[in-house]
């Protein structure tokens, strides 16, 4: 995800922003609000590191990212949902199989 994502989707990224770094106060997620800048110059201040380490962690952040997209399925709950077709497999089987109503035995 980059920088301009991120502070799009802000709201969503909190809570992930939250556990990475636990010293951070509501008020500076709020001040901080997506952009690079102050989310390194929060890091330093709270953690007493470096800014060229805050930029670091803050980058492998943004790269390991994912937020779920209004148009992604997993988003609308759709994704790894198996079809009748699939359930029937599974319990006839009792291994998960994923035929989709293809070449069964």
């Amino acid at each position: 995800m980059n920088w301009d994502q991120l502070e799009g989707k802000w709201k969503q990224a909190t809570g992930k922003v939250k556990e990475k770094w636990g010293k951070l106060t509501e008020s500076d997620i709020d001040v901080i609000r997506g952009r690079r800048d102050q989310l390194v110059g929060k890091i330093q201040e709270r953690y007493g590191i470096v800014k060229e380490e805050a930029q670091k962690q803050a980058n492998e952040f943004t790269k390991t990212l994912h937020l779920a997209d209004e148009n992604d399925s997993t988003a609308s709950g759709t994704r790894g949902v198996a079809t009748s077709e699939e359930r029937e497999e599974v319990v006839g089987s009792g291994r998960p199989e994923k035929t989709r109503g293809a070449g069964r035995s």
